[in-house]
């Protein structure tokens, strides 16, 4: 299920990578504007639950219950994005984000089970590879449009505004978490 190109290394790196977006964005909950505290504890509970579901090798020695753990912090956090102060499509890509992580949660192998045992492995009759292909298709469309705008000069640019640097990092972090989101669901 979690496939080999995670492993040892690349597994930590992409850890290392989701903990430091966790870890800006509780900073920002911190420093930031009041109407971003809860879309940030969201993608830092995210970027934090990604961490600890990149390695294999950390998967692999969590208890079997671990990913009833993840499945209902990550369904939680889908269900208060619905309550972001935020433009519709935000809030729609936080609860996809979170059900994908729900959907990993739950096919991803924990402790240590690699048959037909492991928590999600009733999951592969309807559909796995079919949604796992949608969740792919999505992230990917969503880096490169999100990418794009990080590059692309926007209306702060045009005006002679320069865009302040905490908004162009909380945008490189969702590039970051889900170019890692889309690893992830490769790796499955």
């Amino acid at each position: 299920m979690h496939h080999a190109a995670l492993s040892g290394f690349p597994g930590w790196l992409l850890a290392a990578l989701c903990a430091a977006v966790g870890a800006y964005c509780l900073l920002r909950v911190r420093t930031g504007p009041r109407a971003e505290r809860a879309e940030m504890t969201g993608d830092a509970l995210m970027g934090f639950g990604m961490a600890a579901m990149a390695p294999p090798s950390l998967m692999a020695v969590l208890p079997s219950w671990s990913s009833t753990v993840f499945g209902t912090v990550f369904a939680a956090i889908g269900l208060t994005a619905l309550a972001f102060p935020r433009p519709l499509r935000q809030r729609l890509h936080h609860v996809i984000g979170a059900l994908a992580m729900v959907y990993m949660a739950f096919t991803m192998p924990v402790g240590g089970h690699h048959s037909g045992t492991e928590p999600g492995a009733h999951m592969a009759g309807i559909g796995v590879p079919v949604l796992t292909g949608i969740l792919l298709a999505y992230f990917a469309v969503y880096v490169l449009y999100a990418g794009a705008t990080l590059v692309a000069p926007g209306p702060a640019d045009i005006s002679g505004q320069v865009p302040r640097l905490a908004m162009f990092l909380s945008r490189a972090c969702r590039v970051a978490m889900a170019v890692a989101m889309l690893t992830m669901l490769a790796a499955l």
